[in-house]
């Protein structure tokens, strides 16, 4: 046989092999004590794109044309690159990756040694012709796949600034967020302080009128009293926000408890010229932490009973929507001016703010669903100090893993919605 006749042969004889040699190349891999991942996987992910690449190789010993050669070469650095992306995606090591091309090299040289001893009559040309095409295969088998390696590596590690940058910039967001309820908060407190200073320097004029005292006394009783229950929200935000609040799971009857809240809410309501309503079952035995329970719906109840001016208020209690077996819901819904829900709103900002840790419910855990009327493009006044308390109430929110769901429609009304679980592990 001449070269040409040589080469050929020896590639139907690899074509003949393929089988036995990819077994050997599996057996010495998973040989090697330095190499673990490959052992994990079935033999169909690890042969993976080998087997292309030894058909490659065959190709190039029966290429009789430098353009046949150039293609089996392309084929052969394709078939190594997607190998090598691959072998990323199945968590191998580059130096995995490396050694086990090596031990295919090493497969294949006993394979032409073999076959060198059983043909003693090659020419020597040819066998040369074999080794250098392999050495060839090899090195770009490792090129190509290190390569890849390095460019995954690199997409990687800008995901992961990008992350990073992403995060850094919610971080900041946050802090400006929280920066701005402070602020809020200080500057009510400010004002409720002037206002008792100016009642307490009323009352300390000399022969006012009896009833201009009684008014200034009024106002100051009405001042502190304020001024405490913004210091107790300041607080409970505080110890909320600084991860001291625990949660206590028990089964109890929530129905008495939120009879209770309605009685003792009932009379506040009313000195206000407004109804205070209750729908729900009076045995409601659920599994949840009844103070904090308490204190979201207390604290949507006098939200909305503070700024509604006529109608009134009602508080309801049981099954949630579309009968979900695996919450209940609590609903607060009131007559009051609504409000405002664009983005600029400070109500919606922290409602998306607390939202966004909420999980499970029954919507998107950062959907706020509004109502506003087509063309409503400007907010209303918004009382001040409403930030506080709806950050106070998603932050119980979180802790018994509920979700806030608010819908306003501007002069009609607020509908708040906080889903429960019925059960926690």
């Amino acid at each position: 046989m001449n070269y040409d006749q040589q080469l050929m042969a020896l590639a139907i004889h690899l074509a003949g092999r393929r089988e036995a040699i990819l077994k050997a190349w599996r057996d010495t891999v998973e040989a090697d004590t330095e190499l673990s991942t490959a052992s994990t996987l079935p033999r169909k992910q690890f042969i993976d794109h080998i087997p292309n690449v030894l058909e490659a190789y065959e190709r190039r010993l029966l290429a009789d044309n430098t353009q046949e050669r150039i293609a089996s070469e392309a084929e052969a650095r394709e078939s190594a690159n997607e190998h090598g992306i691959v072998r990323w995606q199945q968590g191998f090591q580059l130096r995995e990756v490396t050694r086990e091309w090596g031990h295919l090299h090493f497969v294949l040289l006993a394979e032409l040694e073999n076959y060198a001893i059983s043909n003693p009559s090659w020419q020597t040309g040819a066998m040369t012709a074999a080794w250098r095409m392999l050495a060839q295969m090899h090195n770009e088998g490792v090129t190509e796949s290190t390569s890849q390696f390095f460019k995954l590596q690199q997409t990687e590690a800008a995901g992961e600034v990008n992350e990073l940058e992403t995060a850094m910039g919610q971080i900041r967001e946050l802090e400006q967020q929280r920066g701005e309820l402070w602020r809020q908060a200080a500057h009510d407190l400010r004002g409720n302080c002037s206002v008792v200073a100016n009642a307490s320097a009323g009352l300390g004029l000399k022969n006012i009128p009896e009833a201009a005292r009684e008014s200034f006394v009024r106002l100051l009783q009405k001042s502190v009293s304020s001024l405490q229950s913004m210091l107790e929200n300041v607080m409970d935000l505080a110890r909320l926000q600084a991860g001291q609040e625990k949660r206590q799971i028990e089964t109890f009857d929530a129905g008495s408890v939120f009879l209770d809240l309605h009685e003792n809410l009932e009379p506040l309501a009313g000195n206000r010229g407004l109804y205070l309503r209750r729908e729900g079952p009076e045995n409601f035995e659920l599994a949840s932490d009844p103070v904090k329970l308490r204190r979201i719906a207390q604290n949507l109840l006098l939200n909305a009973v503070k700024y509604t001016v006529k109608g009134g208020v009602t508080l309801r209690w049981g099954d949630s929507r579309n009968n979900d077996p695996k919450r209940w819901m609590l609903t607060v819904e009131d007559t009051g001016p609504g409000f405002h829900t664009g983005s600029s709103s400070p109500m919606t900002r922290v409602l998306e703010q607390a939202t966004e840790k909420s999980e499970g419910s029954e919507t998107s855990t950062s959907e706020i669903v509004p109502l506003v009327p087509a063309g409503s493009s400007h907010p209303i006044d918004q009382p001040s100090g409403e930030g506080i308390g709806l950050s106070i109430v998603k932050r119980l929110c979180e802790l018994l893993d509920a979700t806030l769901e608010v819908e306003s429609t501007l002069g009609e009304g607020t509908v708040f919605r906080v889903f429960f679980p019925r059960s926690y592990s």
